[in-house]
């Protein structure tokens, strides 16, 4: 990923850090649910752990957690939650999915929660999948979640895409109004179908992928797979 790009996607996360913690305390039963079937002896990551709302309970529950984010706010918040759950067995580290600073085969799970999304490029999307099974050991697990894109709030805008292309098909500028801040985040959206041989092309085996309505009344907003190592 260029520096350029690399330094805006910093600065629009860093600049919306604090509200966003304010608005993501709950974890999601599809995440606590994963983490609670690893091992307590697993060393697992959090890869865009944004304010940890997923990465303190996996420090919980096994026995290292390392969370990677590329905003520096977003990890400060992070740093700042540790001593008043009185954990110790967590390491952050400031970086881009796309290249991320972990050894091969050195993590038993990885979790990559709502982020894959935010990445520019299809190039980009498919380098970071392939870093996430590069940094799991054989049969490792992960549990990736991204929005769909045909969702309640958005599948007019990609029907009227679809008819007239200006961009990727599946990218949006979803902006964020919370604590008056009007702020632009990159999405890319996924169909079931794209999301399917994204995986498979970075030769992950998938265990399950289910579609979850977590805001969506009538169409599911989220995909989350469970992918292994082989």
């Amino acid at each position: 990923m260029q520096p350029e790009y690399r330094a805006s996607v910093e600065e629009t996360w860093d600049a919306i850090a604090e509200s966003f913690d304010t608005t993501r305390q709950k974890p999601w039963k599809f995440c606590l649910d994963f983490i609670r079937s690893l091992k307590n002896s697993d060393v697992v990551a959090d890869v865009g752990c944004g304010n940890g709302r997923h990465l303190l309970p996996c420090a919980e529950n096994c026995s290292h957690a390392v969370g990677v984010d590329i905003s520096q706010k977003l990890l400060r918040i992070v740093q700042k939650k540790l001593p008043n759950k009185k954990i110790v067995n967590v390491s952050l580290i400031h970086a881009d999915v796309v290249q991320l600073p972990l050894a091969d085969n050195s993590l038993d799970a990885v979790l990559f929660i709502a982020s894959l999304h935010n990445i520019k490029g299809k190039e980009h999307r498919r380098r970071a999948l392939q870093e996430v099974a590069r940094v799991l050991k054989p049969n490792g697990v992960a549990l990736i979640s991204v929005w769909s894109r045909w969702q309640d709030m958005y599948w007019r805008y990609f029907m009227k895409q679809f008819i007239v292309r200006s961009r990727e098909f599946g990218d949006i500028d979803v902006f964020w109004r919370q604590h008056n801040l009007n702020v632009p985040r990159f999405y890319h959206l996924y169909s079931k179908g794209e999301f399917l041989r994204e995986l498979r092309g970075a030769r992950f085996y998938i265990q399950s992928l289910q579609s979850v309505k977590i805001h969506s009344k009538r169409f599911p907003d989220n995909y989350f797979a469970v992918v292994e190592k082989r």
